[in-house]
């Protein structure tokens, strides 16, 4: 979080930098007021930039065999600009190293995984991590509690075109 003040601030001093330029090339014919107007512009420019961005940068950094299998983007009424060109806010990986994938002749592929979600805070992210079984030959998946016993209560069918059930189920009959 740090890094993110420091940079904020270097782009306001590079708008302030660009806005004395400018008023030096005109004999400052140009206002005063526009030195900080266009240091308010570079640091909202880099806020932009980053969140925008965000995503992409959080998507680089996952380790190998990791799979984005949904994300969500979402409009803020206090970021007008997002109204227009809604910024991704939330992201769902499953984690396929880690997977277990269990091939039963009687009862199908099943498998136990784990899926982390991303959620974009204001400068930070949170991660939540849950664990679930999926049983490709009903498309059914529900939830683990920490002993590892299925709640069933959670259980939802997953459409055949999902991401997650072609990384998981890829190959089987459904």
């Amino acid at each position: 979080m740090i890094w993110h003040l420091v940079a904020a601030i270097c782009a306001a001093l590079a708008g302030a930098g660009v806005a004395l330029l400018l008023r030096k090339l005109t004999r400052d014919r140009l206002p005063k007021w526009i030195i900080p107007v266009l240091a308010g512009v570079g640091m909202l420019g880099y806020t932009i930039h980053y969140e925008y961005t965000w995503f992409e940068t959080k998507q680089a950094r996952l380790p190998e065999g990791s799979l984005i299998v949904s994300s969500e983007e979402g409009e803020m009424l206090w970021r007008p600009w997002t109204m227009r060109y809604p910024m991704p806010l939330v992201y769902t990986v499953l984690d396929r190293a880690q997977a277990q994938i269990i091939d039963d002749s009687r009862r199908g592929r099943t498998a136990r995984f784990s899926l982390y979600r991303f959620e974009k805070q204001h400068l930070t992210s949170t991660v939540e991590s849950h664990s679930y079984q999926l049983l490709c030959a009903e498309r059914a998946m529900f939830s683990l509690n920490e002993a590892g016993q299925a709640k069933f209560e959670t259980m939802t069918t997953l459409e055949v075109e999902s991401p997650l059930y072609q990384a998981i189920c890829a190959g089987t009959s459904s």
